[in-house]
């Protein structure tokens, strides 16, 4: 077996680790987080602590840039004959998925640190006409929330399939990855009006790219059957 362990597995695997702390410290660290639709209730609860939770909101986000570092550095490594058709655009949607959560997220942020003065004073009617106004564009964000996940489904199971066959990382964690796809896409499908039914698979996404940065800094890339 032909492991590949240099400075290129060295820095994908630090990318991994550190795409998966960014999200999770963002997320968990966060003292409030906001649901599908914005409440006049949130405003209230980011203005408890309003710079943490906007310090702490843009860690979280640039966990999802980091993610999309770490899956250009995987493909970039793995572009190789026999695999590379299925690396390569698998990683590609992944990574088209990841930017799109990334931008849907920062309505969030974005909305939910200028609301903070926008509301101030307000009475209750005033209040609800500027939910109206958000509501809209809020609509569309859901939207793009659903997209980021299929698309990085449908990746994860094309880089799963092929981490598995051809065995470029431990087999069980090419499984991993394929069946994480798959729970991302049927959830999405079969359930696209509950977000909260899908908060366990970011968690599990998360633990995935830990794994992913530990194994592949541990033991490298196998390039065993890659063809010049």
């Amino acid at each position: 077996m032909i492991m590949k362990k240099d400075i290129e597995t060295r820095f994908t695997g630090w990318a991994f680790v550190i795409a998966a702390v960014f999200l999770w410290g963002g997320w968990l660290l966060l003292h409030h987080h906001i649901g599908e639709y914005f409440v006049i209730e949130d405003f209230a609860a980011i203005n408890e602590n309003i710079w943490y939770w906007i310090w702490m909101f843009r860690i979280f986000i640039f966990g999802w840039v980091i993610m999309g570092l770490a899956m250009f550095a995987l493909a970039g490594i793995t572009a190789q004959k026999p695999y590379r058709v299925f690396t390569f655009s698998g990683a590609g949607i992944v990574i088209v998925g990841t930017f799109t959560l990334a931008l849907a997220y920062a309505f969030y942020y974005s909305y939910g640190s200028w609301g903070v003065g926008e509301i101030e004073g307000n009475s209750p009617a005033e209040n609800e006409q500027f939910l109206e106004r958000l509501m809209f564009t809020n609509h569309y964000v859901t939207c793009l929330v659903r997209f980021g996940r299929i698309f990085s489904g449908v990746g994860l199971v094309l880089l799963g399939f092929a981490l598995m066959k051809w065995k470029i990382v431990q087999p069980w964690l090419g499984g991993v990855t394929l069946l994480l796809g798959l729970v991302a896409m049927g959830i999405i499908l079969l359930i696209p009006v509950n977000f909260e039914i899908y908060k366990p698979v970011f968690h599990f996404k998360v633990l995935w790219l830990a794994l992913m940065g530990v194994s592949i800094l541990m033991r490298g890339i196998n390039i065993s059957e890659a063809e010049s």
